[in-house]
Order: structure tokens, then C-alpha cells, then sequence
């Protein structure tokens, strides 16, 4: 995994040269503390940076940027390409020469041949940036998934890019500044989506999107590849419950098998849920030598850890298995390096331990690790899909019989009932939406509802209305695939929206700022569309999620760790913020540079805190959210943070 940046000046003013470059690349060493590289173009109008974590071919022939024979076409790449070894043998019979065995090559190749279109071939993960010297054009991508990410900002005379937002402002051109639409979105998402970034100005590509730049600043971009697909569907209609599990199981592996690709030690991250024991289980098939497993866990919190079952599916398949145990002091020394990894804020605690399992693993001399995420988005593991579900049959799809004028009255009071009594507003929401016609899901990560926000927000509370950015996707899901029943249109929203820009951005950041290589098997191409296609039948049944993937490791694994009750990866944070957490927390969000601006109605927020700590209600959620984009306002907007 590397980190890369880059310039296109559209005239000699704009800076574009070795110490800016040099600059905007090494704000990102942690991205790459093996090798550094930097090229710039004859013209000086074009400058490539790359910090390299040696993965594949660790030899200097991986150095980055890389060009063609030529030097007509040059690189800077982040990511894995699982099948360079198929298309560099078949690159090879069309006359290219390689220099290394580095999957970066066959990038440059791939695109002599195809063009733009080359990022269709290309199984992985990646972020990439292409200089085309005889069409001085410079081309971008990000990957289906959106595992790696790519920020990219535009002014009247120049184009930059890089992997990391803090290496966007190491450019003199680039500013910090907060998007106040971006922040309203936030408080509903926990995270910005895209293409929008916290800081305004500032873009990033969004999955599966390639752009291409040309040497004047004209832009063209398009989405190259949908999860949807009616035919794939309609294939597996008719598929025994056997034959799509041998299915599924066969997927599993050869995803596994894959990511196994790495010339420096890998492992896994380890829970002992069902997803990650999945994963230690294949990998144990396809060793020799034990695998490596890491977990984390908190002291004196026994709810949130899952020790016990890590350590059963450890014993079981003898795996070398590493442990780091962490609290609330541990969150508190963490938390201003957490803002500076995560560039704009991500809303979510799993943050924490995520990073120190990261630094136990990097300690252990561990570069690469497999995690689980993806899984309960493809074949709903979470409750509050079931819920959706329910949710719609009990509101939904009455309501819609009901006449308009019956509805609205039903939606207002409702909300003002528990706008009154101070309670329900989550279940006062869901009637209002149903009442309005509004969709039954809005993602697996709502923070602020439509009413709370209001609430929240100082003067009269006006904000864009978030609902735009769900009915958007909706749209694109019933677009791409009309015949989708709810659930996949569900899994659409989640993968373009909460997995691109909350999981897998957590786990990038995270696992980056201790120069670990993540990598999610859950989350290959055909697993993903195999996934997307199957009926809700075999995701959902008896009220429990996961159907088809817990019956197709059941005796991979034990019944226990396969039909346990999920859990998930957390934190005691609702406990924390009943402590002294909670009065630093309180303290820091009214003190924050984020205040001076007026968005905020902290009386209320105050309010939540007394909710919060008198056991009325668990406002944690909300009160991190708040947590953080203060924080990030303090380190980024009011002191623009240091690399």
C-alpha cells in the first residue's frame, strides 16, 4: 500500500515543483516509510510523488512514479492488482517488456492498450493517476468499492490530487476551510458523502469513478462499473439453496486465495464473529505455517470483548495469536493522532481499537492483514436491516392507502408528540417518513434523524435535507436494476455510501497510520455481485440475517461462533461519557473553534449530555458525533495540523 499526490499546473504560476511535491508526499510517510519517489514532466507542468510500502517485489524495480519503455506514460499507483499475473502474461505476448514483477507495470501497460478503460480489467483494490504525455492528459481512478481513497482539488490554474486530504494542503494553492452542507450532511451519516469532502473546495472520487483531467482543466468523469445487474439476478433465481452455498463457498476461497498475494508476512484481524473466523478458517487451508491472528479487547468492559471466542477460533486452527487489551486513557492519548489520520471526521469509535490492533500487528512485524468488513452489508448481518424490513411492512405499506391529507396530519403529530415528551424521535421519524412516502432505510448508520437535527442546529435550523442523498442512490439502484426487491436496493445504498466512506475509509485510515495493508476478502468483484443478486430469501430468514453465509460455514466452523448472537466491534464509549470523558468531552465540544461559528445550539446539546449521564437515554452516538467534528474543526480549520 502507497501513498501518492500529484499536479497538473494549467500555466507557470501555479506550483509545481520538487519541494511542493516532495511536501504534499511526505505529509503521507506513514502511508509508505519503505521508498519515496517523485517525477516531474520536461514541461514542469506536471508532477507525480509516491511513498511506497513494500508489498510486492520489495526490490528498488517497484520504485514509483513508474513509466512505460518510453517514457510516454507514467504511474503513481496505491493498491493491489490480484490478477497482474494473468495480464502481465498476456501484456507480454503483445510485446511489452517488464522491468519488475510489480503489479504497478502492468497498470502502465494495460493502459498503452486500452486506454482509460484499462481500470475494467483490473481486479483489486486501487487508487491511481495516469500522465499521458502525447495526450497530456492526466487520468484518475478509484476502485469498484472505494477501498482506497483519492481527494482531488481544482483552482483557475491548476489541479491537484493525492491519497490524503493533508497532503492536498501542503500545496500552497489549498486551503482549510470547513463545507457547512458537508457538515449538515455529516451530522446525519457520521461521515461526508461523496463527492463532497469536509473541506471546502476539496473533492474525492467516489467509487468506481475514473476522471480524466485535460492539460487546460477540462474534466470528464463517469462511474465505470455498477454492483447491480438484472441479468446476474435473474441467473440465480433458480439456484438450489445447495448449489448457492457450493457457490459462495468456491467465491470465498479463490477471494482468500487472492489477497494472499504478498512477498512480507500477513494475518488476520481476528474477533471471533463470524465474518473474521471465516476468514481464519480459508487461510488455514491454503498455509502451511500457523496463521497470524490480532485482537483487541477492552479492560474491565467484559460486554464489548469477544476474547473468549477469538481465542476458541485460535485454539482451532492453531493460529499464532496476538492479543492488545486497551481503555479509556488509551482513547483519550489517541484521539488527537485519530483526527489527523482520518483527514475530515469519521463518526465512529471502532476507530480506536482499530488502530491499536493495527499497531499490535505492525509490531509483531505483521505488514498485511484480511479483515471481515463487507460481509453484513452483502448478506445483512445487521438488526437494523431486519428492522427495515419490518419497518416497512408496518408503516410502508399501509400508509400508502391512506388518503394524503390523513398522512401528513399523521407525520406531524407524531413528530410533535415526541418533539413534546422528549422521547420516540427515532420511532416518531419512522412514521413521519412512512406517512410522507419517504424510504424505509436511509443506511446502517444514522446519526441524526431529520427532527433531531433541527433540534440541534442553532437559529431555525435549516440545513439541506439529507433524504437527497439517500433518494439519489435509490434512484441509481432502481435504475441499474429495476427488478431489485428491498433488500438489494438496501445493500446498493450501503455499499456506495456507509461501507466507501465510513468502514472502509476507517479501515484505511487506521491501518495507514501504522503502515498496514488491509485487505477484504468480503468485498471481492464477483463476490460482491454474486452477493447482490441473490434473492432476500437467502439472506434473511426467521427474523435472522446472514441465512445463506452462516449455513455455508456451518461445520467450517463450530455452530457456537456461527450462530452466535453479532456482537459487533465497540466501545464502552456510552459508559465513558457517564465519567470524567464525558466532562472533558462536554467541555471541549463548548470550548471548540467549530462553536465560534453559530451552527450549533449548545444549550441543547447540553441537554443530551444531562439525558445521556441521568441513564434517560443513550445520546453516545450523537455526543461522538459532536466529539469529533469539533475536534476536527480545532485541529484542521483553526490550526491546520501538521504532517
Amino acid at each position: 500500500m502507497c501513498g501518492i499526490c500529484g499536479v497538473l499546473a494549467f500555466n507557470d504560476s501555479f506550483a509545481c515543483n520538487e519541494q511542493v511535491t516532495a511536501a504534499m508526499r511526505d505529509a503521507m510517510v506513514h502511508r509508505g516509510p519503505d521508498d519515496q519517489g517523485l517525477w516531474i514532466s520536461p514541461s514542469r507542468r506536471v508532477a507525480l510523488g509516491h511513498r511506497r510500502l513494500s508489498i510486492v517485489d520489495v526490490s528498488h524495480f517497484g520504485r514509483q512514479p513508474m513509466s512505460n519503455e518510453d517514457g510516454s506514460v507514467w504511474v503513481t499507483f496505491n493498491g493491489e492488482i490480484y490478477n497482474h499475473g494473468e495480464l502481465r502474461e498476456e501484456l507480454q505476448t503483445r510485446g511489452h517488456r517488464y522491468r519488475s514483477q510489480c503489479d504497478t507495470e502492468t497498470i502502465v501497460h494495460l493502459y498503452e492498450e486500452e486506454g482509460e478503460r484499462c481500470v475494467e480489467r483490473l481486479d483489486g483494490m486501487f487508487a491511481l493517476a495516469i500522465w499521458d504525455q502525447r495526450r497530456r492528459e492526466l487520468f484518475l481512478a478509484r476502485d469498484r468499492l472505494g477501498k482506497k481513497p483519492l481527494y482531488w482539488t481544482k483552482t483557475a490554474e491548476g489541479f491537484v490530487f493525492a491519497s490524503e486530504i493533508k497532503a492536498l494542503l501542503r500545496h500552497p494553492a489549498i486551503s482549510a476551510d470547513l463545507d457547512v452542507e458537508a457538515f449538515y450532511d455529516y451530522l446525519t451519516f457520521v461521515c461526508t458523502p461523496a463527492p463532497a469532502t469536509m473541506f471546502a473546495g476539496i473533492r474525492k472520487l467516489s467509487p468506481a469513478e475514473r476522471m480524466t483531467i485535460g492539460k487546460d482543466g477540462d474534466i470528464l468523469s463517469e462511474i465505470y462499473w455498477t454492483p447491480m445487474s438484472a441479468r446476474r439476478t435473474a441467473e440465480l433465481a433458480g439456484g438450489s439453496e445447495d448449489e448457492l452455498g457450493e457457490r459462495l463457498l468456491a467465491l470465498l476461497r479463490s477471494s482468500i486465495a487472492k489477497r494472499m498475494m504478498s512477498d512480507v508476512p500477513f494475518g488476520v484481524f481476528l474477533s471471533g464473529g463470524v465474518d473474521s473466523s471465516t476468514n481464519v478458517a480459508l487461510m488455514s487451508e491454503l498455509m502451511s505455517e500457523p496463521v497470524r491472528t490480532f485482537s483487541v479487547a477492552f479492560r474491565q468492559h467484559e460486554r464489548y470483548n469477544e476474547l473468549e471466542h477469538a481465542r476458541k477460533v485460535s485454539q482451532l486452527f492453531k493460529t499464532e495469536h496476538h492479543e492488545v487489551l486497551i481503555d479509556v486513557e488509551d482513547l483519550v492519548s489517541f484521539l488527537p493522532e485519530m483526527v489527523h489520520h482520518q483527514d475530515e471526521p469519521i463518526a465512529d469509535w471502532v476507530c480506536v481499537p482499530l488502530y491499536y490492533v493495527s499497531k499490535l500487528a505492525r509490531d509483531c512485524g505483521t505488514i498485511v492483514v484480511q479483515v471481515g468488513e463487507g460481509s453484513d452489508e452483502l448478506f445483512h448481518g445487521y438488526q437494523n436491516y431486519i428492522d427495515a424490513v419490518t419497518r416497512r411492512r408496518r408503516y410502508w405499506e399501509p400508509f400508502q392507502h391512506a388518503p394524503a391529507r390523513a398522512r401528513g396530519l399523521l407525520a406531524s403529530s407524531a413528530l410533535a408528540l415526541a418533539r413534546a415528551s422528549g422521547r420516540g424521535l427515532f420511532h416518531a421519524q419512522y412514521v413521519a417518513d412512512a406517512a410522507t412516502g419517504r424510504l424505509p432505510f436511509w443506511g446502517g448508520a444514522i446519526c441524526y434523524t431529520g427532527e433531531l437535527k433541527r433540534q440541534i442546529l442553532a437559529g431555525n435550523g435549516h440545513a439541506p435535507d439529507a433524504y437527497r442523498v439517500v433518494e439519489r442512490l435509490w434512484q441509481e439502484a432502481e435504475r441499474d436494476c429495476p427488478e431489485a426487491d428491498l433488500l438489494q436496493k438496501m445493500t446498493y445504498l450501503e455499499l456506495k455510501q456507509r461501507l466507501a466512506e465510513l468502514l472502509l475509509m476507517r479501515v484505511d485510515k487506521m491501518t495507514m497510520a501504522t503502515s498496514v495493508e488491509a485487505r477484504v476478502p468480503f468485498l471481492d468483484r464477483e463476490l460482491v455481485e454474486f452477493a447482490l443478486a441473490l434473492p432476500e430469501s437467502m439472506k434473511v430468514r426467521g427474523g435472522v440475517g446472514k441465512w445463506l453465509l452462516k449455513r455455508t460455514v456451518d461445520g467450517l466452523l463450530p455452530s457456537e461462533i456461527v450462530h452466535r448472537q453479532k456482537q459487533g466491534f465497540g466501545a464502552p464509549v456510552a459508559e465513558w461519557f457517564r465519567g470524567e470523558l464525558g466532562v472533558r468531552a462536554q467541555r471541549e465540544i463548548r470550548e471548540s473553534t467549530l462553536a465560534e461559528r453559530g451552527l450549533l445550539d449548545y444549550a441543547r446539546i447540553d441537554e443530551l449530555w444531562g439525558a445521556h449521564r441521568s441513564g434517560k437515554g443513550d445520546w453516545s452516538f450523537q455526543l461522538w458525533n459532536l466529539y469529533n467534528v469539533s475536534a476536527w474543526h480545532d485541529h484542521w480549520v483553526a490550526g491546520r495540523g501538521s504532517a
